[in-house]
């Protein structure tokens, strides 16, 4: 069955007063065994159709016939406003350590390594993090840094109709682009190793918190559809020198043809056949950077985003993009799908600012109900295991759908030389986006990195503000500043803010406490799933190499 959010929010049962020992289990994601009045879809890929929803987080909007088993995230502050507690609210609030143990449970740090004494990369390091909205958490992240090539990769992954294709983009697509990145004469190297049964040359060094595991039982699958793809690599050699952007359009393509295509094959083991069909048939976008000394390339492909922090002559800070989103506010994008498509189906393409009504990005991985014909739909999942012949999604035929493949994997490719003035990257799924206008995260993420605190006036944004009150916000702020470095990872302070922040764009620990303590079973019904990359510049090593170039 599938199941479904609940019309009624309460954390507890209202009958129920919240006994102190119950806290741990809410931290735990225990309280489905608690309270069985909760329930939950941690899929992303359903919810109304109403136009007051036509933004939502969710990546899916369904047919009426799924319509009443879904509900659209209810508006934070109306819940917290004016629910009435089964007890006293303050037994809910996290402590500070609480709340710090929740934030930094998945974040991750790497520094570039110094040569005699000297850093001769054009990246310092990296601060990573995730916060979970679904249960499990939709969302990936990667970084590599490419040892047969020059550079590094990065990227953050949003998976939609759980988390099986993020999963496989994550650990895949990092190696398709070193690859697609080889010259010739390595890629013959490699052949001829696994050939004679030798060691192959390591192609990448990942970094990579505990948490971010590889499948092991799909491994060899993988290994050998990434071998084939060098195969035809070394076949079609040119002889000329590969350009970046090229690679990554190529690899991006080549890992969404080849997960469509091993679906579609199947496998003897019932366990990895499943598991390709569940790769193939949920989705996920890709936002990657390649960092090689000054040269930053971003492939998109979808809505998370990559953003530049700059920092001004007068030392404030200013937000560059880097990737547009994929979706119904990029006009472009929308007149792309139409020029795709026959002229008789253009007003059925997009409906309520959803891919044929149905899916928010217009660009992913994976998602084969909008990519592959009726009838092979229709053969793989009757042929396919129960799981998936008993799934209702995956039999459910999109409206309208006459000529596919309505999506593509396809990134949109973004060439910037850095200068020393670009002092950091951030990478980040929609999850931040939603919470977080791009002007904002570069000064956050500045002022974090630097330690240097531009004060703006407090905009009260026409609340009437007594004097007292007033105080208590300078009291708030001056002890905000104070405490910046109580997070040792950028993308952790990010998150925090993210979460915690006021009407008034202070951290609010009460309010933090709040969104951190939601039981699994809400929480997708406040926010989206949140990954975060702060990649951080050495602008000396790109200030020499500006001058080189002179």
């Amino acid at each position: 069955a599938i199941p479904v959010r609940s019309s009624r929010l309460p954390l507890l049962s209202d009958a129920m007063p919240a006994p102190a020992h119950l806290f741990p289990l809410i931290r735990n994601c225990e309280m489905s065994r608690i309270c069985s009045t909760v329930c939950y879809c941690h899929h992303k890929h359903l919810c109304c159709l109403s136009s007051h929803f036509a933004h939502s987080h969710f990546r899916y909007a369904p047919q009426k016939k799924f319509a009443a088993l879904y509900r659209p995230k209810e508006n934070f502050n109306h819940f917290f406003h004016t629910r009435d507690y089964a007890s006293t609210p303050q037994r809910f609030y996290l402590t500070p350590p609480q709340v710090n143990s929740i934030l930094k449970a998945n974040e991750y740090s790497f520094k570039v390594p110094e040569f005699d004494g000297k850093n001769v990369s054009s990246v310092l390091g990296f601060d990573s993090n995730q916060l979970p909205a679904n249960a499990p958490i939709e969302d990936r992240r990667s970084a590599a840094t490419c040892l047969q090539t020059r550079g590094m990769l990065l990227g953050v992954f949003d998976g939609h109709a759980g988390c099986a294709c993020a999963q496989a983009v994550s650990e895949r697509l990092f190696y398709y682009i070193a690859v697609s990145l080889l010259p010739h004469e390595t890629l013959l190297e490699i052949e001829n190793a696994v050939e004679s049964g030798r060691a192959l040359l390591p192609i990448l060094q990942w970094h990579k918190h505990p948490n971010d595991y590889f499948s092991k039982e799909a491994s060899k699958l993988y290994f050998n559809s990434l071998r084939t793809y060098w195969q035809e690599l070394i076949d079609l050699n040119s002889g000329e020198t590969t350009d970046v952007k090229e690679a990554l359009i190529n690899a991006f393509k080549r890992l969404d043809n080849d997960i469509s295509l091993e679906a579609q094959v199947g496998d003897p083991n019932s366990f990895l056949n499943y598991l390709v069909l569940r790769v193939a048939f949920s989705g996920a976008t890709a936002c990657v950077a390649h960092v090689d000394g000054v040269d930053l390339h971003i492939a998109n492909t979808g809505d998370s985003r990559a953003m530049l922090g700059v920092q001004e002559e007068d030392g404030s800070w200013s937000a560059v993009n880097l990737s547009y989103d994929h979706n119904a506010q990029n006009e472009h994008e929308v007149e792309r799908v139409k020029m795709e498509h026959p002229k008789s189906e253009e007003k059925s393409l997009v409906k309520q600012d959803r891919l044929l009504g149905l899916l928010m990005p217009f660009r992913a991985f994976g998602d084969v109900k909008f990519k592959w014909s009726i009838e092979l739909q229709k053969r793989v999942v009757e042929s396919g295991p129960d799981q998936l012949n008993d799934n209702e999604y995956t039999k459910f035929i999109p409206p309208n759908y006459h000529t596919p493949p309505y999506l593509t994997a396809e990134p949109e490719v973004i060439y910037h030389k850095l200068r020393p003035q670009d002092k950091f990257l951030v990478l980040a799924t929609d999850g931040l986006w939603e919470t977080m206008h791009r002007q904002d995260v570069a000064r956050i993420v500045g002022e974090y990195l630097t330690g240097v605190h531009h004060q703006q006036p407090i905009a009260v944004g026409g609340y009437k503000v007594t004097l007292g009150q007033m105080h208590g916000l300078l009291t708030e702020r001056r002890a905000r500043i104070s405490s910046v470095f109580e997070d040792q990872n950028a993308a952790t302070h990010l998150i925090r803010h993210a979460v915690g922040n006021n009407e008034f764009g202070t951290v609010d620990h009460e309010r933090l406490s709040k969104m951190l303590s939601l039981p699994e079973e809400l929480a997708r019904m406040y926010r989206d799933d949140i990954t975060i990359i702060v990649v951080q510049f050495n602008s000396h090593v790109i200030g020499a190499c500006q001058n080189e170039a002179l």
